[in-house]
């Protein structure tokens, strides 16, 4: 009889070895970014899949995304962008393989411009 493991046995262990390597990504422990976009519009649709985003109104002239973006692990990569296209703001995060990430974003709207988040509409009215 032969005794030893199977590959997917040697899968499942080598795999069992780096889950602890990727910890927990926490995004109140990162380091804040910013970032402006010029904006002239009477709408905006703020998209961040999935990530908590707070909306706020501003006496400002253009939007303000702040960013708390924290990755773990060893293995895998993260992926991010912020857009503001077409009245649109795209807010992305995410990682691959076996890290680990959280993010939660910040954004300051001009007063006077209806808000919506993933196309509808927020109790938010700038």
């Amino acid at each position: 009889m032969d005794r030893r493991p199977s590959a997917p046995a040697l899968l499942a262990l080598a795999v069992a070895a780096l889950v602890p390597l990727a910890g927990c990504a926490d995004a109140m422990d990162a380091t804040p970014e910013d970032r402006t976009f010029a904006f002239a519009g009477t709408s905006l649709n703020v998209k961040s899949h999935g990530a908590p985003a707070d909306l706020v109104t501003a006496d400002r002239q253009d939007v303000k995304v702040t960013r708390w973006f924290d990755t773990s692990g060893k293995v895998g990569s993260a992926k991010e962008s912020w857009t503001l296209r077409d009245g649109v703001l795209e807010l992305r995060a995410g990682c691959s393989g076996l890290a680990n990430c959280d993010t939660k974003y910040r954004v300051e709207v001009p007063k006077g411009v209806a808000v919506l988040r993933d196309g509808r509409e927020t109790d938010l009215k700038g």
